[in-house]
């Protein structure tokens, strides 16, 4: 594809040519250029910093990745997204998909347009709504000056799926939305979901690489924004190709009396490092995190996560699960943060690792911080390989060596499994990691 015509690079005039090929109101300009000043003033981040200690981005170099500028010639161009795996057989509600951080479909059914649910191409609905969502946006939930992968999205951002859902509005399909990357692009799409009060939905999201991409680099964010007793469902795939550079700031805030379901598959990337962060800032807010990671080859997986509770009385429980076969490595650090007002707070966070290959390693992180004296917040961690009497008692009732591992790393990640609502996406996920365990001896 031609640089020439098609696309720019993360330097001064690449910025100043990516402004001048939107079409956006002022206070997002304004986003964008402050984001583009602190990410210039920036150092990449190296491994003293205490985040990126165990993380090695040494050979990243963002000048090899392009953003597409919005320009006629590439927005004519038709797209054709590869087909996703959580929606088949779901009855869906409305579908997007894009390809290089460009819308190339998007379906909603006709009853949720008429009870004023917005879904789509957040580009198009941020200019033709953006009244609405100018108090969101890049506002209050994910910072762009947070480090120099943020402050890059901030200033690069493109295409991406936005969900309104009005005041008390039900949403009893699922929705899906699709991110796909080519080779040699950089994809900085943004996920913003706003439930008003009282508002109900379930969004299915995935991530992957179009056939014989080889590398790639995704710096993305999502925001979910969880109004008084609203009820949403986030499962989120991650199967980037095993070339791309993943780096993602995920941010939810749930209100009074709200619950947050947010599932994350994390199979793909070269590397991934990834901050989840759940805020409960209003007082009976829920949240249930969920992460089931498998990782192989040489992918280096980090994701960090924060239960942070503001408001008294709120519950989280974070369970993450991860598999680790050849020489890859898992790190998950964790933290709950109570603050002083935050009384009656349960937390619960926990990692648990299956090793199974002597090359891998996983590193589990977890961390209190608590202000407050009224509070229940327990944390745990463990690590450990595959047992060889489980393999023997599997062997010995006629499986095979590959089968009897496949059986139980599926045991081991069921617990999650089992806390997903739609069948259909249990079984996608599943079968995605599967599919994926080798031999070991």
């Amino acid at each position: 594809m031609p640089a020439s015509t098609t696309t720019t690079r993360f330097t001064q005039d690449g910025f100043d040519a990516f402004l001048a090929s939107r079409d956006e109101p002022a206070w997002l300009t304004d986003i964008r250029n402050s984001a583009w000043k602190h990410f210039s003033s920036l150092p990449m981040p190296s491994r003293g910093d205490e985040q990126w200690a165990r993380t090695d981005i040494r050979p990243l170099r963002l000048e090899q990745f392009s953003p597409f500028l919005n320009n006629k010639a590439l927005n004519n161009k038709a797209l054709e997204a590869p087909q996703g795996r959580l929606s088949l057989g779901v009855n869906l509600a409305g579908q997007t998909s894009s390809v290089d951080g460009q819308s190339a479909a998007c379906t909603i059914d006709d009853k949720w347009h008429k009870a004023g649910v917005l879904f789509g191409n957040i580009d198009r609905l941020v200019a033709s709504h953006g009244d609405l969502f100018k108090p969101h946006l890049l506002a209050r939930a994910v910072n762009p000056h947070y480090d120099k992968f943020a402050a890059l999205h901030g200033a690069f951002w493109t295409g991406g799926t936005l969900l309104y859902v009005p005041r008390n509005v039900t949403i009893d399909q699922p929705l899906h939305t699709l991110f796909a990357l080519g080779d040699g692009i950089a994809d900085l799409s943004h996920t913003l979901v706003v439930l008003e009060e009282g508002a109900e939905a379930i969004l299915l999201s995935e991530s992957l690489s179009m056939p014989r991409a080889t590398t790639g680099l995704h710096c993305g964010a999502v925001e979910l924004l969880l109004g008084p007793r609203s009820h949403f469902r986030y499962v989120n795939l991650q199967d980037w190709g095993h070339g791309v550079w993943h780096f993602s700031h995920q941010k939810a805030l749930v209100d009074r009396d709200a619950h947050l379901q947010w599932t994350i598959g994390a199979i793909g990337s070269r590397l991934a490092k990834v901050n989840q962060d759940v805020a409960l800032v209003g007082e009976g807010g829920q949240a249930e995190v969920n992460g089931i990671m498998f990782s192989e080859g040489k992918q280096h997986l980090c994701y960090q996560t924060s239960q942070h509770h503001e408001a008294a009385n709120c519950r989280s429980d974070l369970l993450y699960k991860g598999a680790l076969q050849d020489d890859s490595r898992i790190e998950w650090r964790g933290m709950i943060k109570v603050e002083p007002g935050a009384q009656g707070t349960d937390g619960y966070q926990r990692n648990d690792n299956l090793i199974l290959d002597p090359g891998a390693r996983a590193d589990s992180i977890p961390g209190l911080e608590i202000e407050a004296d009224d509070v229940r917040c327990t944390h745990g961690a463990t690590s450990g390989r595959v047992d060889e009497q489980q393999l023997y008692y599997c062997q010995a009732h006629g499986l095979t060596r590959k089968e009897a591992i496949r059986l139980i790393v599926s045991g081991f990640l069921q617990q999650i499994s089992d806390r997903i609502s739609v069948k259909n996406v249990r079984s996608a996920l599943g079968n995605a990691i599967y599919r994926r365990i080798r031999d070991h001896e």
